[in-house]
């Protein structure tokens, strides 16, 4: 397909984000993610996924990849579907810093019905959270941002293998902590994960200012403590988290149990209305929404997503693997603590 770069719409951690515009006119806008041709990998995993994944109302579409050579650098471009109403993430931010519950449930049910597909055809996405879940003018909900997911059960080699985490902190599963397991389990875990945020504003771990990574995930992995129920919600709600938040995998629901859960079982799709004068809300203390980004990953972003996703970096480089969850932990432990007022201190994984 022939286009021409727009307008620079966001960007990700190893890659730009902009307007595609199709040179022929009955063609649709698309949006375009860029990189590096030699630092592609990621793109064409997200490529390559999509492309067996197929056509499913609740995943963004793809329209192919090809290289190109700008400024005297070559280029990897992958086309993917453009979402004018951007991510949830912002739309929550948008409408006050959280949603109705009505509406919490009707995007959880658009989320659960896209992960039901993909786990269906024995991917899991490994990256779920607001900001990979792109609203339509429509009001459909679609997952995006397919760079980290993988084929279910696939064994990692080498030193990828050894240590490796994939995604964002805050929505890490324990199986994903403990032993490196990412499978579709760990999507509802993150899907919970997401819920909370949506109805609070707030991520489902509670981060003290002094809270650094290491003690995020000895949290998630080894203590009995699990991510707190709202009590705003409904009883329906509370139960149906209850059964995201499982530590065992093997017993923790899947997307298709869950869609015939009565929090989600009568909800259709859900309609926005624009909003002429939309609420403003004060500047959120950092404390109390720590926004660590997914690594390494990036989404499609709309004219709503002025700020960049800031990455930084956590060292693993000096870790080695132990079969021990506990002592794998232990290893990971540092007395250095995240300012959460500067962004340069946010800490990435991988």
């Amino acid at each position: 397909m022939d286009w021409f770069r727009g307008d620079f719409i966001g960007c990700g951690s190893f890659s730009t984000v902009n307007l595609a515009i199709p040179t022929k006119v009955s063609a649709p806008l698309m949006a375009v993610k860029s990189c590096d041709l030699f630092d592609s990998s990621l793109l064409e995993n997200e490529k390559d996924v999509l492309t067996q994944l197929g056509n499913c109302e609740n995943i963004i579409k793809c329209f192919g990849g090809d290289q190109s050579i700008e400024n005297g650098q070559r280029l990897y471009n992958l086309l993917l579907e453009y979402a004018p109403r951007g991510s949830l993430y912002h739309w929550v931010k948008k409408s006050g810093g959280f949603l109705p519950e009505s509406d919490a449930r009707r995007y959880t049910r658009s989320i659960l019905k896209g992960l039901r597909y993909i786990h269906a055809k024995g991917f899991a996405h490994c990256d779920i959270k607001l900001q990979n879940i792109l609203l339509f003018e429509n009001g459909e909900a679609k997952i995006a941002d397919f760079g980290l997911a993988k084929k279910t059960g696939q064994k990692l080699s080498g030193e990828q293998g050894r240590m490796e985490f994939r995604g964002t902190p805050l929505y890490l599963s324990p199986e994903s902590v403990n032993e490196n397991v990412y499978d579709s389990p760990c999507d509802i875990w993150a899907l919970g994960c997401a819920l909370v945020e949506m109805v609070t504003g707030k991520p489902a771990w509670n981060c003290k200012p002094e809270t650094n990574v290491a003690a995020l995930l000895i949290r998630i992995g080894v203590s009995d403590e699990l991510p707190e129920i709202p009590q705003e919600l409904s009883k329906e709600g509370k139960d149906f988290l209850s059964k995201c938040f499982v530590k065992d995998p093997r017993t923790r629901w899947t997307a298709d149990m869950l869609l015939d859960h009565p929090f989600v079982a009568n909800e259709s799709t859900v309609t926005l209305k624009e909003q002429l004068s939309p609420p403003s809300s004060s500047p959120r203390c950092p404390f109390e929404f720590p926004e660590w980004v997914s690594v390494p990953s990036s989404s499609p972003k709309s004219e709503l997503w002025s700020n960049k996703e800031v990455e930084s970096r956590f060292d693993w480089s000096s870790l080695s693997y132990s079969p021990s969850p506990a002592e794998r932990l232990r290893q990971l432990v540092s007395n250095q603590s995240c300012n959460w007022s500067l962004s340069e201190s946010w800490v990435t994984v991988r």
